[in-house]
């Protein structure tokens, strides 16, 4: 099975370890993901949440949206994957996010999440993003992260 969450870019897997003393406000990291039948149904599984908006076509097509929807923390895990893989990569751990959820996004969309530093704090070794998943021109969701980011001290220790 694919996984759901597999990139357009697969150019690859993840990038090289960053350490934060080589992050600058206003670096900018993105992935482009489609969202399918296949990932939605895995998502729904991993989660619990078969919500039939997401599901079912007969039930979605009355609701306000006329028609299935991917689940919003479908598109919000989308960050995760860029903060994860891409800026600052591996090595970071997640502290928190903030998510306002703008439009809904449907299966066959194409999604490209992208985060950008807007911070940087050096003596807790966090970096704080701004993050917007976008599908054509519209943003569909927004919001901040904060990640803590090892030193280069940190990652050599590590591969040592």
């Amino acid at each position: 099975m694919t996984a759901a969450l597999q990139p357009l870019d697969d150019a690859h897997e993840h990038g090289p370890k960053i350490a934060f003393e080589d992050l600058e406000v206003g670096q900018t990291a993105e992935i482009r993901h489609e969202v399918s039948e296949e990932g939605v149904k895995t998502f729904a599984a991993l989660t619990g949440d078969t919500n039939p908006i997401h599901l079912s076509e007969a039930y979605a097509a009355n609701t306000r949206f006329g028609g299935r929807i991917a689940h919003g923390l479908y598109t919000a895990s989308l960050i995760s994957a860029v903060l994860g893989t891409r800026l600052p990569g591996p090595g970071a751990v997640y502290l928190s996010q903030t998510i306002k959820f703008r439009a809904p996004v449907r299966l066959g969309d194409v999604v490209v999440a992208q985060v950008e530093i807007t911070s940087l704090d050096p003596g807790r070794q966090r970096a704080t993003f701004f993050c917007t998943c976008t599908v054509g021109d519209k943003v569909v969701l927004d919001g901040e992260a904060q990640v803590m980011v090892p030193t280069r001290d940190e990652i050599e220790a590590e591969l040592a």
